[in-house]
């Protein structure tokens, strides 16, 4: 059975939202919903997505929302498999923001794992090539491990640098 997925944009969430008529539920990572959301979002990340917590709410639309729209989707597909009419905004809180409208920012939170992880893989990666260029062609190896360890998190979702550094002190929320 194929399943009819609902998107709406933000202007339509804002009023969906003023009128008090949705749950906007945020599927990102604690760290994004704590450096910024939208107001009123209840976080609820996607790997702890639970229809039965959910469960069908007769007086308000479920909406599910993310960074720009990849992981509501797989949330919107989880939840309306269990039966749950739920609707998402596909372009995220980007699109919200673009829309204008305003978010809840915690600039002392720490930037998103995902950036975090693009940062030190890049530096491991300038590091081996300039060392293996100007000290021992051996640095080379750092580079290479740094570049199999992002096929290897490409291929098959997990990251393993991504979960050690969200073991950090300063990424606990």
């Amino acid at each position: 059975m194929a399943t009819t997925i609902k998107e709406i944009d933000a202007r339509t969430l804002k009023s969906w939202i003023d009128r008090g008529e949705c749950m906007l539920v945020d599927v990102r990572e604690p760290g994004e919903h704590a450096r910024e959301h939208i107001p009123g979002a209840r976080l609820v990340p996607l790997d702890r997505l639970d229809p039965a917590a959910l469960g069908p709410d007769s007086a308000r639309r479920i909406v599910l929302h993310c960074a720009s729209g990849a992981r509501s989707m797989r949330g919107v597909r989880k939840l309306s498999e269990a039966g749950i009419d739920v609707a998402h905004l596909p372009g995220g809180i980007e699109d919200w923001k673009r829309a204008g409208f305003p978010v809840v920012e915690n600039r002392k939170a720490p930037i998103p794992i995902m950036r975090q992880v693009q940062i030190v893989a890049g530096s491991l990666v300038l590091a081996g090539a300039t060392l293996g260029t100007f000290v021992h062609p051996g640095f080379y190896a750092l580079s290479g491990f740094v570049g199999a360890g992002l096929v290897f998190a490409g291929a098959t979702g997990f990251c393993g640098m991504a979960a050690l550094l969200g073991r950090l002190p300063y990424n606990r929320v």
